[in-house]
Protein backbone atom coordinates (compact mmCIF):
# COMPACT_ATOMS: atom_id res chain seq x y z
CA UNK A 1 0.00 0.00 0.00
CA UNK A 2 1.27 3.58 -0.77
CA UNK A 3 2.92 5.32 2.20
CA UNK A 4 0.47 8.28 1.04
CA UNK A 5 -2.25 6.09 2.27
CA UNK A 6 -3.06 4.74 6.03
CA UNK A 7 -6.58 3.72 8.08
CA UNK A 8 -7.92 6.52 9.93
CA UNK A 9 -10.34 7.32 12.71
CA UNK A 10 -13.41 9.35 11.33
CA UNK A 11 -12.71 13.37 11.97
CA UNK A 12 -14.59 15.24 14.45
CA UNK A 13 -15.29 17.90 11.54
CA UNK A 14 -16.55 18.16 8.30
CA UNK A 15 -16.52 20.38 5.00
CA UNK A 16 -19.05 21.43 2.86
CA UNK A 17 -18.16 23.00 -0.62
CA UNK A 18 -20.61 25.79 -1.96
CA UNK A 19 -20.84 26.77 -5.46
CA UNK A 20 -18.38 29.76 -5.41
CA UNK A 21 -15.89 27.07 -4.46
CA UNK A 22 -16.29 28.38 -0.59
CA UNK A 23 -15.48 25.81 1.95
CA UNK A 24 -16.89 25.77 5.33
CA UNK A 25 -15.77 23.70 8.11
CA UNK A 26 -17.97 22.44 10.93
CA UNK A 27 -19.02 19.80 13.59
CA UNK A 28 -19.44 16.48 11.56
CA UNK A 29 -24.03 15.76 12.44
CA UNK A 30 -24.36 19.07 12.40
CA UNK A 31 -27.93 20.65 10.69
CA UNK A 32 -27.05 22.24 7.00
CA UNK A 33 -28.22 25.43 8.08
CA UNK A 34 -25.78 26.28 10.99
CA UNK A 35 -23.46 25.82 8.04
CA UNK A 36 -24.64 28.49 5.73
CA UNK A 37 -25.54 30.63 8.71
CA UNK A 38 -22.35 31.58 7.69
CA UNK A 39 -22.90 33.35 4.16
CA UNK A 40 -26.89 33.92 5.10
CA UNK A 41 -25.57 37.97 4.36
CA UNK A 42 -23.87 37.06 1.05
CA UNK A 43 -27.53 36.29 -0.55
CA UNK A 44 -30.50 38.78 -1.28
CA UNK A 45 -32.92 36.92 0.06
CA UNK A 46 -33.28 34.46 3.12
CA UNK A 47 -31.89 30.58 2.94
CA UNK A 48 -34.82 28.16 3.63
CA UNK A 49 -33.27 25.35 2.19
CA UNK A 50 -30.29 23.84 0.48
CA UNK A 51 -29.35 20.69 -2.03
CA UNK A 52 -27.10 18.89 -0.82
CA UNK A 53 -25.42 15.86 -3.07
CA UNK A 54 -27.87 16.73 -5.60
CA UNK A 55 -30.75 16.40 -3.40
CA UNK A 56 -33.15 19.10 -2.04
CA UNK A 57 -33.18 18.93 2.17
CA UNK A 58 -34.15 21.04 4.68
CA UNK A 59 -32.15 23.28 7.04
CA UNK A 60 -32.34 20.41 9.40
CA UNK A 61 -30.50 17.72 7.58
CA UNK A 62 -27.31 16.62 9.52
CA UNK A 63 -23.81 16.94 7.59
CA UNK A 64 -21.89 13.55 8.34
CA UNK A 65 -19.90 13.76 5.45
CA UNK A 66 -17.92 16.18 3.31
CA UNK A 67 -20.66 17.77 0.45
CA UNK A 68 -21.23 19.97 -2.25
CA UNK A 69 -24.23 22.23 -1.04
CA UNK A 70 -26.00 24.71 -3.15
CA UNK A 71 -28.47 27.11 -0.51
CA UNK A 72 -31.75 27.40 -1.63
CA UNK A 73 -33.17 31.33 -1.25
CA UNK A 74 -36.85 32.32 -1.60
CA UNK A 75 -35.98 33.72 -4.90
CA UNK A 76 -35.86 30.25 -6.08
CA UNK A 77 -39.13 27.51 -6.56
CA UNK A 78 -37.77 25.21 -4.40
CA UNK A 79 -37.33 27.81 -1.68
CA UNK A 80 -40.54 29.66 -2.13
CA UNK A 81 -42.61 26.18 -1.68
CA UNK A 82 -40.77 25.38 1.40
CA UNK A 83 -41.47 29.10 2.12
CA UNK A 84 -45.58 29.32 1.56
CA UNK A 85 -45.95 25.25 2.68
CA UNK A 86 -44.64 26.65 6.11
CA UNK A 87 -47.30 29.57 6.18
CA UNK A 88 -49.75 27.15 5.87
CA UNK A 89 -48.91 25.69 8.80
CA UNK A 90 -48.19 28.60 10.78
CA UNK A 91 -51.87 29.55 9.56
CA UNK A 92 -53.18 26.24 10.56
CA UNK A 93 -51.52 26.47 14.13
CA UNK A 94 -53.17 29.88 15.00
CA UNK A 95 -56.08 29.08 13.28
CA UNK A 96 -57.02 25.89 15.15
CA UNK A 97 -55.80 27.51 18.67
CA UNK A 98 -57.97 30.50 18.05
CA UNK A 99 -60.72 28.89 16.15
CA UNK A 100 -61.19 24.69 17.06
CA UNK A 101 -65.06 24.57 16.33
CA UNK A 102 -64.14 25.84 12.74
CA UNK A 103 -62.92 24.15 9.72
CA UNK A 104 -60.34 25.23 7.26
CA UNK A 105 -59.59 24.78 3.79
CA UNK A 106 -57.32 26.37 2.06
CA UNK A 107 -58.67 26.25 -1.45
CA UNK A 108 -56.45 27.40 -4.31
CA UNK A 109 -54.03 29.92 -5.34
CA UNK A 110 -54.39 33.50 -6.37
CA UNK A 111 -52.04 35.42 -8.88
CA UNK A 112 -50.48 38.02 -6.75
CA UNK A 113 -48.91 36.02 -4.22
CA UNK A 114 -51.84 34.19 -2.15
CA UNK A 115 -53.98 31.19 -1.10
CA UNK A 116 -57.84 31.64 -0.89
CA UNK A 117 -58.64 29.70 2.25
CA UNK A 118 -62.67 29.32 2.51
CA UNK A 119 -63.96 28.46 6.21
CA UNK A 120 -66.85 26.58 7.21
CA UNK A 121 -69.02 26.66 10.51
CA UNK A 122 -69.82 29.85 12.29
CA UNK A 123 -68.05 32.24 10.71
CA UNK A 124 -69.28 35.38 12.66
CA UNK A 125 -66.71 34.70 15.25
CA UNK A 126 -63.63 34.80 12.86
CA UNK A 127 -61.70 38.11 13.64
CA UNK A 128 -58.99 38.52 11.00
CA UNK A 129 -57.01 40.97 13.03
CA UNK A 130 -56.90 38.61 15.58
CA UNK A 131 -55.76 35.48 13.41
CA UNK A 132 -53.22 37.71 12.12
CA UNK A 133 -51.99 38.71 15.41
CA UNK A 134 -51.60 35.21 16.66
CA UNK A 135 -49.84 34.22 13.71
CA UNK A 136 -47.53 37.17 14.37
CA UNK A 137 -47.10 36.13 18.14
CA UNK A 138 -46.19 32.36 17.39
CA UNK A 139 -43.63 34.22 14.17
CA UNK A 140 -41.95 36.36 16.90
CA UNK A 141 -41.65 33.24 19.67
CA UNK A 142 -39.42 31.25 16.89
CA UNK A 143 -41.19 28.51 17.68
CA UNK A 144 -39.42 24.80 15.99
CA UNK A 145 -40.95 23.12 13.41
CA UNK A 146 -40.14 19.60 14.43
CA UNK A 147 -40.39 16.71 11.53
CA UNK A 148 -41.17 13.23 12.81
CA UNK A 149 -41.63 9.72 10.84
CA UNK A 150 -44.72 8.23 12.31
CA UNK A 151 -46.45 4.90 11.82
CA UNK A 152 -49.40 5.10 9.01
CA UNK A 153 -51.65 3.29 11.11
CA UNK A 154 -50.61 6.09 14.10
CA UNK A 155 -51.27 8.97 11.80
CA UNK A 156 -54.84 7.30 10.65
CA UNK A 157 -55.55 7.46 14.16
CA UNK A 158 -54.64 10.78 14.80
CA UNK A 159 -56.53 12.05 11.66
CA UNK A 160 -59.79 10.13 12.58
CA UNK A 161 -59.19 11.47 16.53
CA UNK A 162 -59.14 15.65 15.70
CA UNK A 163 -62.23 14.77 12.78
CA UNK A 164 -60.05 15.03 9.75
CA UNK A 165 -61.70 12.87 7.67
CA UNK A 166 -60.45 13.72 4.44
CA UNK A 167 -56.49 12.65 5.46
CA UNK A 168 -57.90 9.86 6.35
CA UNK A 169 -59.38 8.74 3.40
CA UNK A 170 -56.37 10.03 1.38
CA UNK A 171 -54.06 7.58 3.79
CA UNK A 172 -55.85 4.74 3.15
CA UNK A 173 -54.47 4.34 -0.28
CA UNK A 174 -51.47 5.55 0.68
CA UNK A 175 -48.38 2.63 -0.36
CA UNK A 176 -45.85 3.58 2.04
CA UNK A 177 -46.45 2.11 5.70
CA UNK A 178 -45.31 5.77 7.33
CA UNK A 179 -45.75 9.66 7.35
CA UNK A 180 -44.11 12.39 7.83
CA UNK A 181 -45.84 14.57 10.49
CA UNK A 182 -44.90 18.46 11.79
CA UNK A 183 -45.29 20.17 14.79
CA UNK A 184 -45.47 23.68 15.55
CA UNK A 185 -46.32 24.38 18.89
CA UNK A 186 -49.39 22.05 19.98
CA UNK A 187 -50.51 21.35 16.00
CA UNK A 188 -50.03 18.84 14.31
CA UNK A 189 -50.35 17.68 10.78
CA UNK A 190 -48.70 16.00 7.31
CA UNK A 191 -47.76 18.38 4.79
CA UNK A 192 -46.47 17.34 1.40
CA UNK A 193 -43.25 18.66 1.04
CA UNK A 194 -40.54 20.63 3.27
CA UNK A 195 -40.57 22.84 5.99
CA UNK A 196 -38.42 25.46 7.55
CA UNK A 197 -36.77 24.92 10.67
CA UNK A 198 -38.53 27.10 12.79
CA UNK A 199 -41.81 30.29 13.00
CA UNK A 200 -39.15 32.77 12.95
CA UNK A 201 -38.59 32.48 9.29
CA UNK A 202 -41.75 33.05 8.06
CA UNK A 203 -41.70 37.49 8.65
CA UNK A 204 -44.01 37.83 5.51
CA UNK A 205 -46.97 37.12 5.41
CA UNK A 206 -50.78 38.76 5.62
CA UNK A 207 -54.48 38.23 5.79
CA UNK A 208 -57.21 39.91 3.94
CA UNK A 209 -60.56 39.47 3.94
CA UNK A 210 -62.01 38.22 0.67
CA UNK A 211 -65.67 37.21 -1.40
CA UNK A 212 -66.41 35.50 1.85
CA UNK A 213 -63.33 33.97 2.66
CA UNK A 214 -59.73 35.64 3.66
CA UNK A 215 -56.42 35.53 1.43
CA UNK A 216 -53.40 34.23 2.95
CA UNK A 217 -50.84 36.44 1.66
CA UNK A 218 -47.27 35.69 0.94
CA UNK A 219 -44.14 37.28 -1.09
CA UNK A 220 -43.77 36.52 -4.52
CA UNK A 221 -39.91 35.24 -5.57
CA UNK A 222 -39.06 38.47 -7.30
CA UNK A 223 -39.48 40.59 -4.33
CA UNK A 224 -39.49 37.52 -1.29
CA UNK A 225 -39.64 40.15 1.24
CA UNK A 226 -42.38 42.47 0.03
CA UNK A 227 -46.31 41.43 0.01
CA UNK A 228 -47.81 42.75 -3.17
CA UNK A 229 -51.50 44.75 -3.50
CA UNK A 230 -53.75 42.41 -3.67
CA UNK A 231 -55.97 43.21 -7.05
CA UNK A 232 -59.63 42.51 -6.95
CA UNK A 233 -60.36 39.29 -9.24
CA UNK A 234 -63.81 38.34 -9.48
CA UNK A 235 -64.09 36.38 -12.70
CA UNK A 236 -61.52 34.13 -11.58
CA UNK A 237 -62.84 33.47 -8.00
CA UNK A 238 -66.28 32.58 -9.83
CA UNK A 239 -64.39 30.68 -11.86
CA UNK A 240 -62.66 28.01 -8.96
CA UNK A 241 -66.48 28.35 -7.66
CA UNK A 242 -67.85 26.77 -10.45
CA UNK A 243 -65.75 24.23 -10.41
CA UNK A 244 -66.29 23.95 -6.70
CA UNK A 245 -69.53 23.38 -7.54
CA UNK A 246 -68.75 20.59 -10.15
CA UNK A 247 -67.02 19.02 -7.16
CA UNK A 248 -69.51 18.95 -4.96
CA UNK A 249 -71.97 17.97 -7.81
CA UNK A 250 -69.58 14.71 -8.33
CA UNK A 251 -69.09 14.18 -4.59
CA UNK A 252 -65.04 14.47 -4.72
CA UNK A 253 -63.93 17.07 -2.03
CA UNK A 254 -60.54 15.81 -2.11
CA UNK A 255 -57.70 12.85 -4.03
CA UNK A 256 -58.68 10.89 -1.15
CA UNK A 257 -62.48 10.73 -2.22
CA UNK A 258 -61.04 10.38 -6.17
CA UNK A 259 -59.28 7.53 -5.14
CA UNK A 260 -62.54 5.97 -3.83
CA UNK A 261 -64.69 6.41 -6.72
CA UNK A 262 -61.40 4.14 -8.38
CA UNK A 263 -60.81 2.09 -5.75
CA UNK A 264 -64.69 1.13 -6.00
CA UNK A 265 -65.51 1.05 -9.76
CA UNK A 266 -67.24 4.05 -10.02
CA UNK A 267 -64.79 6.18 -12.01
CA UNK A 268 -66.24 5.44 -15.67
CA UNK A 269 -68.78 7.21 -14.29
CA UNK A 270 -67.67 10.26 -13.09
CA UNK A 271 -65.02 10.25 -16.36
CA UNK A 272 -68.30 10.70 -18.37
CA UNK A 273 -69.86 13.67 -15.82
CA UNK A 274 -66.54 15.57 -16.28
CA UNK A 275 -66.85 15.63 -19.57
CA UNK A 276 -70.14 16.39 -19.71
CA UNK A 277 -69.58 19.29 -17.45
CA UNK A 278 -66.88 20.33 -19.83
CA UNK A 279 -69.48 20.40 -23.01
CA UNK A 280 -71.65 21.54 -21.11
CA UNK A 281 -69.78 24.84 -20.28
CA UNK A 282 -68.34 25.30 -24.37
CA UNK A 283 -71.88 25.04 -25.25
CA UNK A 284 -72.74 27.60 -23.15
CA UNK A 285 -69.79 29.82 -24.26
CA UNK A 286 -70.67 29.13 -27.89
CA UNK A 287 -74.25 30.55 -26.54
CA UNK A 288 -73.41 34.18 -25.15
CA UNK A 289 -71.30 34.46 -28.58
CA UNK A 290 -74.32 33.87 -30.77
CA UNK A 291 -76.60 35.92 -29.28
CA UNK A 292 -74.08 38.70 -29.83
CA UNK A 293 -73.73 37.24 -33.79
CA UNK A 294 -74.76 40.77 -35.05
CA UNK A 295 -71.57 42.07 -33.39
CA UNK A 296 -68.93 39.97 -32.82
CA UNK A 297 -66.38 39.02 -35.32
CA UNK A 298 -63.19 38.09 -33.39
CA UNK A 299 -63.00 35.55 -31.09
CA UNK A 300 -60.10 36.16 -28.77
CA UNK A 301 -58.35 33.13 -26.47
CA UNK A 302 -55.46 33.16 -24.28
CA UNK A 303 -54.56 31.28 -21.95
CA UNK A 304 -50.92 30.00 -20.40
CA UNK A 305 -49.20 26.87 -21.83
CA UNK A 306 -50.87 23.41 -21.31
CA UNK A 307 -54.14 24.81 -20.35
CA UNK A 308 -56.03 23.08 -23.79
CA UNK A 309 -56.36 26.31 -25.45
CA UNK A 310 -56.09 24.49 -28.43
CA UNK A 311 -58.30 21.58 -28.11
CA UNK A 312 -60.82 23.75 -26.66
CA UNK A 313 -60.72 26.54 -29.34
CA UNK A 314 -61.92 23.25 -31.69
CA UNK A 315 -64.54 22.06 -29.17
CA UNK A 316 -65.54 25.35 -29.30
CA UNK A 317 -65.69 25.65 -33.19
CA UNK A 318 -67.98 22.25 -33.10
CA UNK A 319 -70.27 24.14 -31.16
CA UNK A 320 -70.30 27.53 -33.58
CA UNK A 321 -70.63 25.33 -36.24
CA UNK A 322 -74.11 24.36 -34.73
CA UNK A 323 -75.24 27.28 -34.55
CA UNK A 324 -74.78 28.49 -37.84
CA UNK A 325 -71.83 30.26 -37.54
CA UNK A 326 -68.36 29.44 -39.13
CA UNK A 327 -65.21 29.46 -37.34
CA UNK A 328 -62.18 30.90 -39.28
CA UNK A 329 -58.99 30.15 -37.34
CA UNK A 330 -56.41 32.50 -37.73
CA UNK A 331 -52.49 31.82 -36.62
CA UNK A 332 -51.51 34.70 -34.52
CA UNK A 333 -47.94 33.10 -35.25
CA UNK A 334 -47.90 33.90 -38.80
CA UNK A 335 -47.60 37.43 -37.81
CA UNK A 336 -44.26 37.67 -36.16
CA UNK A 337 -42.16 39.91 -36.81
CA UNK A 338 -38.31 39.21 -38.74
CA UNK A 339 -36.30 37.49 -36.34
CA UNK A 340 -33.77 40.71 -36.80
CA UNK A 341 -36.35 43.09 -35.51
CA UNK A 342 -37.49 40.87 -32.65
CA UNK A 343 -37.02 42.46 -29.10
CA UNK A 344 -34.49 40.58 -26.72
CA UNK A 345 -34.79 40.03 -22.93
CA UNK A 346 -32.57 41.20 -20.01
CA UNK A 347 -30.18 37.88 -21.23
CA UNK A 348 -29.73 39.10 -24.97
CA UNK A 349 -32.19 36.27 -25.95
CA UNK A 350 -34.43 36.97 -28.55
CA UNK A 351 -38.00 37.48 -26.52
CA UNK A 352 -41.02 36.08 -28.82
CA UNK A 353 -43.28 35.99 -26.26
CA UNK A 354 -42.72 40.46 -26.06
CA UNK A 355 -45.96 42.05 -27.82
CA UNK A 356 -43.56 43.60 -29.98
CA UNK A 357 -42.38 40.55 -31.79
CA UNK A 358 -45.42 40.28 -33.13
CA UNK A 359 -46.51 42.49 -36.22
CA UNK A 360 -49.39 44.21 -34.26
CA UNK A 361 -50.01 47.05 -36.66
CA UNK A 362 -49.99 44.38 -39.80
CA UNK A 363 -52.52 41.79 -37.72
CA UNK A 364 -54.96 45.11 -37.10
CA UNK A 365 -54.97 46.52 -40.50
CA UNK A 366 -55.75 42.49 -41.87
CA UNK A 367 -58.72 42.24 -39.22
CA UNK A 368 -60.46 45.29 -40.20
CA UNK A 369 -60.18 44.53 -44.18
CA UNK A 370 -61.29 40.60 -43.25
CA UNK A 371 -64.41 42.22 -41.11
CA UNK A 372 -65.17 44.41 -43.82
CA UNK A 373 -65.61 41.22 -45.80
CA UNK A 374 -62.35 41.84 -47.79
CA UNK A 375 -59.68 39.81 -49.35
CA UNK A 376 -56.81 39.87 -47.66
CA UNK A 377 -53.76 38.16 -48.48
CA UNK A 378 -52.10 36.91 -45.11
CA UNK A 379 -48.68 36.71 -43.70
CA UNK A 380 -46.82 33.53 -43.72
CA UNK A 381 -44.05 33.56 -41.06
CA UNK A 382 -40.65 31.34 -41.90
CA UNK A 383 -39.65 29.75 -38.59
CA UNK A 384 -36.28 28.35 -40.29
CA UNK A 385 -35.10 31.76 -41.89
CA UNK A 386 -36.82 33.56 -39.33
CA UNK A 387 -38.33 36.30 -41.81
CA UNK A 388 -42.10 36.78 -43.16
CA UNK A 389 -43.45 36.18 -45.98
CA UNK A 390 -46.67 36.29 -48.12
CA UNK A 391 -49.34 33.32 -47.42
CA UNK A 392 -52.85 32.56 -48.39
CA UNK A 393 -55.27 34.89 -49.73
CA UNK A 394 -58.59 34.86 -47.98
CA UNK A 395 -62.27 36.20 -48.11
CA UNK A 396 -64.42 36.30 -45.00
CA UNK A 397 -68.06 34.85 -45.40
CA UNK A 398 -70.79 36.88 -43.42
CA UNK A 399 -71.39 33.75 -40.97
CA UNK A 400 -67.77 33.49 -40.38
CA UNK A 401 -66.12 34.15 -37.04
CA UNK A 402 -62.29 34.72 -36.42
CA UNK A 403 -60.69 32.54 -33.58
CA UNK A 404 -57.36 33.81 -32.75
CA UNK A 405 -55.74 32.08 -29.94
CA UNK A 406 -52.70 33.33 -28.75
CA UNK A 407 -50.73 34.25 -25.56
CA UNK A 408 -51.49 38.05 -25.90
CA UNK A 409 -55.41 37.43 -26.86
CA UNK A 410 -56.62 39.38 -23.54
CA UNK A 411 -53.90 41.94 -23.66
CA UNK A 412 -55.73 45.48 -25.38
CA UNK A 413 -52.49 46.05 -27.28
CA UNK A 414 -53.17 43.66 -29.02
CA UNK A 415 -55.98 44.58 -30.76
CA UNK A 416 -56.34 48.10 -30.04
CA UNK A 417 -57.77 49.50 -33.70
CA UNK A 418 -61.44 46.76 -33.38
CA UNK A 419 -64.23 47.99 -31.85
CA UNK A 420 -65.11 46.34 -28.48
CA UNK A 421 -68.20 45.31 -29.50
CA UNK A 422 -66.76 42.94 -32.40
CA UNK A 423 -64.50 41.36 -29.66
CA UNK A 424 -65.35 38.14 -27.71
CA UNK A 425 -62.34 37.34 -25.34
CA UNK A 426 -61.97 33.94 -23.29
CA UNK A 427 -59.16 32.65 -21.36
CA UNK A 428 -58.58 29.07 -20.66
CA UNK A 429 -56.88 27.61 -17.29
CA UNK A 430 -56.58 24.36 -16.05
CA UNK A 431 -57.58 25.94 -12.56
CA UNK A 432 -57.24 22.91 -10.11
CA UNK A 433 -59.01 22.73 -6.87
CA UNK A 434 -59.34 19.05 -5.87
CA UNK A 435 -56.55 19.25 -3.81
CA UNK A 436 -54.98 16.36 -1.78
CA UNK A 437 -56.31 16.94 1.33
CA UNK A 438 -58.09 20.65 2.87
CA UNK A 439 -54.30 21.90 3.91
CA UNK A 440 -52.84 19.76 0.87
CA UNK A 441 -53.11 21.91 -2.39
CA UNK A 442 -52.27 20.27 -5.86
CA UNK A 443 -51.07 23.20 -7.79
CA UNK A 444 -52.06 24.34 -10.96
CA UNK A 445 -48.82 24.92 -12.47
CA UNK A 446 -48.04 21.18 -11.81
CA UNK A 447 -50.84 19.66 -13.57
CA UNK A 448 -50.17 22.19 -16.49
CA UNK A 449 -45.98 20.69 -15.87
CA UNK A 450 -47.34 17.46 -16.04
CA UNK A 451 -49.72 17.47 -19.36
CA UNK A 452 -46.71 19.35 -20.93
CA UNK A 453 -44.39 16.61 -20.13
CA UNK A 454 -46.57 14.31 -21.97
CA UNK A 455 -47.52 16.55 -24.75
CA UNK A 456 -43.63 17.29 -25.37
CA UNK A 457 -42.62 13.64 -25.32
CA UNK A 458 -45.65 12.54 -27.72
CA UNK A 459 -45.81 15.54 -30.48
CA UNK A 460 -42.25 17.00 -30.09
CA UNK A 461 -39.68 14.42 -29.10
CA UNK A 462 -38.57 16.31 -25.93
CA UNK A 463 -37.30 14.62 -23.22
CA UNK A 464 -38.74 15.71 -19.64
CA UNK A 465 -35.54 17.15 -18.56
CA UNK A 466 -35.56 19.46 -21.63
CA UNK A 467 -39.54 20.15 -21.25
CA UNK A 468 -38.49 20.79 -17.17
CA UNK A 469 -35.55 22.77 -18.04
CA UNK A 470 -37.75 25.34 -20.59
CA UNK A 471 -40.74 25.59 -17.58
CA UNK A 472 -39.08 27.96 -15.74
CA UNK A 473 -39.08 30.75 -19.08
CA UNK A 474 -42.48 29.92 -20.13
CA UNK A 475 -43.64 30.51 -16.44
CA UNK A 476 -41.79 34.17 -16.71
CA UNK A 477 -43.78 34.78 -19.54
CA UNK A 478 -47.00 34.35 -18.44
CA UNK A 479 -46.39 36.12 -15.55
CA UNK A 480 -45.80 38.97 -17.88
CA UNK A 481 -47.85 38.32 -20.98
CA UNK A 482 -50.94 36.07 -19.58
CA UNK A 483 -52.23 36.40 -15.81
CA UNK A 484 -52.05 40.42 -15.71
CA UNK A 485 -55.00 40.10 -18.62
CA UNK A 486 -56.96 37.36 -16.98
CA UNK A 487 -59.68 39.26 -15.50
CA UNK A 488 -60.32 41.32 -19.32
CA UNK A 489 -62.17 38.11 -20.20
CA UNK A 490 -65.63 37.81 -21.20
CA UNK A 491 -65.35 34.24 -19.79
CA UNK A 492 -63.37 32.07 -18.41
CA UNK A 493 -63.31 28.59 -19.40
CA UNK A 494 -61.80 26.02 -16.81
CA UNK A 495 -59.88 23.11 -19.05
CA UNK A 496 -59.10 20.80 -15.81
CA UNK A 497 -60.93 17.76 -15.43
CA UNK A 498 -61.02 16.25 -11.93
CA UNK A 499 -59.62 12.55 -12.71
CA UNK A 500 -56.39 13.82 -15.42
CA UNK A 501 -53.38 13.29 -12.84
CA UNK A 502 -55.30 9.76 -12.23
CA UNK A 503 -55.32 9.45 -15.90
CA UNK A 504 -51.56 11.25 -16.64
CA UNK A 505 -50.07 8.77 -13.80
CA UNK A 506 -49.59 5.92 -16.22
CA UNK A 507 -48.44 7.77 -19.20
CA UNK A 508 -45.63 10.41 -17.28
CA UNK A 509 -44.14 8.19 -14.56
CA UNK A 510 -42.00 6.49 -17.11
CA UNK A 511 -40.94 9.53 -18.70
CA UNK A 512 -39.94 11.21 -15.24
CA UNK A 513 -38.03 8.04 -14.73
CA UNK A 514 -35.88 8.56 -17.62
CA UNK A 515 -34.35 11.51 -15.90
CA UNK A 516 -30.69 10.57 -14.76
CA UNK A 517 -30.02 11.81 -10.88
CA UNK A 518 -27.77 14.34 -10.42
CA UNK A 519 -28.70 16.72 -12.93
CA UNK A 520 -30.75 19.98 -11.85
CA UNK A 521 -34.20 18.91 -13.39
CA UNK A 522 -34.04 15.50 -11.00
CA UNK A 523 -34.87 17.38 -8.10
CA UNK A 524 -38.07 18.98 -9.94
CA UNK A 525 -39.02 14.93 -11.28
CA UNK A 526 -38.55 13.43 -7.61
CA UNK A 527 -41.17 15.98 -6.15
CA UNK A 528 -43.65 15.37 -9.52
CA UNK A 529 -43.02 11.51 -8.61
CA UNK A 530 -44.05 12.32 -4.90
CA UNK A 531 -46.98 14.23 -5.97
CA UNK A 532 -48.32 11.25 -8.23
CA UNK A 533 -48.24 8.13 -5.34
CA UNK A 534 -50.92 9.93 -3.96
CA UNK A 535 -53.00 9.28 -7.08
CA UNK A 536 -54.10 5.88 -8.05
CA UNK A 537 -54.02 5.36 -11.51
CA UNK A 538 -56.66 5.19 -14.57
CA UNK A 539 -56.51 2.66 -17.51
CA UNK A 540 -56.87 5.27 -20.88
CA UNK A 541 -58.77 3.14 -22.43
CA UNK A 542 -61.49 4.75 -19.96
CA UNK A 543 -61.13 8.30 -20.96
CA UNK A 544 -63.55 9.29 -24.20
CA UNK A 545 -61.75 10.06 -27.71
CA UNK A 546 -63.20 13.35 -27.99
CA UNK A 547 -61.35 14.42 -24.41
CA UNK A 548 -59.31 17.06 -24.02
CA UNK A 549 -56.67 14.70 -22.40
Amino acid sequence: MPKQFKFDKTSETVQIHLPDEKVISGPRGQQIGAFLEMVQDQYDARIVGAVVNSSLRELTYPIKIESEVRPVTMRSADGMRIYRRSITLLLETAFYQSYPELNLNIDHSVSFGGYYCAVTGDISQLDLEHLKARMQEIVDADLPIERKEVPLDEAVEFFNSVGQLDKVRLLKHRKKDYLMMYTLENHRDYHHGYMVPSSGYMQWFDIQPSDGGFTLRFPRRKSPEEILPLHHYPKLLDTFRRYGDWLQLLDIDSVGALNDAIADGRIRELILVSEALHDQHLTEIARQISERRKDVRLVLISGPSSSGKTTSSRRLSIQLLARGLQPFPLELDNYFVDREKTPKDSHGEYDYEHINALDVERLNQDLKQLIAGKEVVLPKYDFITGTSGEGECVHLEDNQIIILEGIHGLNPELVPNIPQNQLFRIYISALTQLNLDHHNRVSTTDTRLIRRIVRDARNRGYTPQETIRRWESVRRGEKRYIYPHQENADVMFNSALVYELSALKAQVEPLLRQVPFGCPEHIEVKRLLALLEWFLPIEPEMIPDDSLL
